[in-house]
């Protein structure tokens, strides 16, 4: 049976709340496919979306993955959240590393740097070249409303590793609240208000959702029963979404032992682990939606910076300092708290993989046709070691990679990692790298 078929895809619904305009993007229904699920209507392929996700101090040795290579190897400990995924969605890569051609490492600097850029930076701060992210950016970002997003879960803004240039840095969005006004309120300002901002109380309280019904409404009735149901998971997700926000913008109720606080004006951001964490999932959550509907193919989501200051509420231990400072436990041999941190980052990075799959796609889900990329800043973060810094591509990226690998690279440079992922994301470039960095060899065993 051919479904119903509209000639163009619409990419937003309109309307209001609070006489301000708002939008609603749209995944990709069956509606603008072709029969089968596998390209737009228009044979166009479905688009492959690129994006970076950073955790501080690497993995406690060996309680990363197990031994062995290709796909002889397991997700362990650390890394258990990761392997539904390990099979069908991600390659790790073990043993690249940084050549420093006598240069000192900048320790929980040098090695982010030399993973994105493909150069070994002179000092702190110095940043030699445009980082990956912004080279695929300028390829595939172009043609969508937002070219790409920067988001920190520590509230800090600096907390970003994308760079133009060492004076041009793309600062990070810190409050997933902010975000969510930016993909469906503050840059739909209403004719009669131009450049007025929604109240964020009404729009959550509201939603966006009631705001574009007659749009809902009219979509309605020309898509099939798959793609209701897709609709239905989709606004389902948005709502609850609205409702986790609002909530966090609600004061407790009163009680009689305590006095009623000032109501916060904005999301609690910090530096303490659970703030972190949910941070992270809400920013997750509207990532996933933004990347659905095609408003952004780029994105740098960073969990904790390279030193990672993430402390548990009350202490005033980070997971840097314990790093250096825990003794390794007698009987286990290892820094139990900081394998606890190691092991709450990864799980985090878990969770937004859940938040991917979760979205319909085509014949798939949403990581079929993404390429994102898992890094941190050292291997061993007591030694400030960058020999062998670990990483992962997670996502199919349309069918363009091999996956459930565990490439080891015997010390060649991490330099590769980069060039490959480049070149997957259809950048015009045959090497990159300067120096021992240089490199003109893509990693061949994950390219079919």
């Amino acid at each position: 049976m051919t479904k119903p078929r509209s000639s163009s895809r619409r990419a937003l619904l309109r309307g209001a709340v609070g006489g301000l305009a708002v939008g609603v993007g749209l995944p990709f229904l069956d509606l603008f496919l072709n029969n089968s699920g596998t390209a737009l209507a228009s044979g166009a392929p479905l688009p492959v979306r690129f994006g970076t996700w950073f955790w501080g101090l690497g993995h406690t040795p060996g309680r990363g993955i197990s031994a062995g290579d290709g796909t002889e190897y397991e997700f362990i400990h650390e890394c258990l959240a990761l392997e539904p995924y390990r099979q069908d969605y991600i390659n790790y890569f073990s043993a690249f590393n940084v050549p420093l051609d006598g240069s000192a490492s900048g320790v929980h600097f040098t090695g982010w740097v030399a993973q994105r850029t493909g150069s070994v930076p002179s000092g702190f701060g110095g940043i030699p070249a445009p980082t990956l992210d912004t080279i695929i950016a300028d390829e595939i970002g172009a043609r969508t409303r937002f070219k790409s997003l920067e988001l920190s879960s520590t509230g800090n803004p600096v907390h970003s590793y994308s760079y133009r240039s060492a004076g041009n840095h793309n600062a990070a969005e810190v409050s997933p609240l902010q975000l969510y006004l930016r993909l469906f309120g503050t840059e739909f300002a209403g004719a009669n208000e131009k450049g007025a901002a929604p109240d964020p109380r009404l729009l959550l309280r509201q939603s966006v959702l009631s705001g574009v019904k007659d749009d809902r409404d009219r979509l309605a009735k020309g898509v099939g029963s798959a793609d209701k149901a897709r609709l239905d998971q989709y606004f389902t997700s948005v709502r609850e979404l609205e409702q986790q926000l609002e909530l966090s913008l609600s004061a407790p109720p009163p009680l009689a032992a305590c006095r009623r606080p000032e109501r916060p004006e904005d999301i609690v951001t910090g530096i303490e682990v659970e703030t972190v964490g949910a941070a992270h999932d809400a920013f997750a959550k509207l990532l996933a939606l933004a990347l659905a509907c095609d408003q952004s193919r780029v994105f740098n989501l960073m969990y904790a910076q390279a030193a990672s200051e993430v402390r548990v509420k009350g202490t005033t231990f980070t997971h840097h300092i314990l790093s250096h400072e825990e003794p390794p436990d007698d009987d286990l041999g290892y820094q139990t708290q900081t394998a606890w941190f190691n092991e709450m980052s990864l799980n985090a990075f878990g969770r937004m993989l859940d938040e991917f799959a979760s979205i319909p796609e085509g014949d798939g889900n949403l990581l079929d046709n993404m390429l994102i990329v898992a890094q941190t800043d050292t291997s061993d973060a007591k030694t400030h070691s960058v020999i062998g810094i670990p990483s992962m591509t997670v996502g199919k990226a349309g069918g363009r990679i091999k996956t459930g690998l565990h490439i080891n690279g015997n010390a060649s440079p991490v330099s590769r990692i980069g060039l490959t992922l480049m070149q997957l994301m259809d950048v015009s470039i045959s090497e990159w790298g300067t120096r021992s960095l240089r490199t003109t060899s893509p990693i061949s065993a994950i390219i079919p």
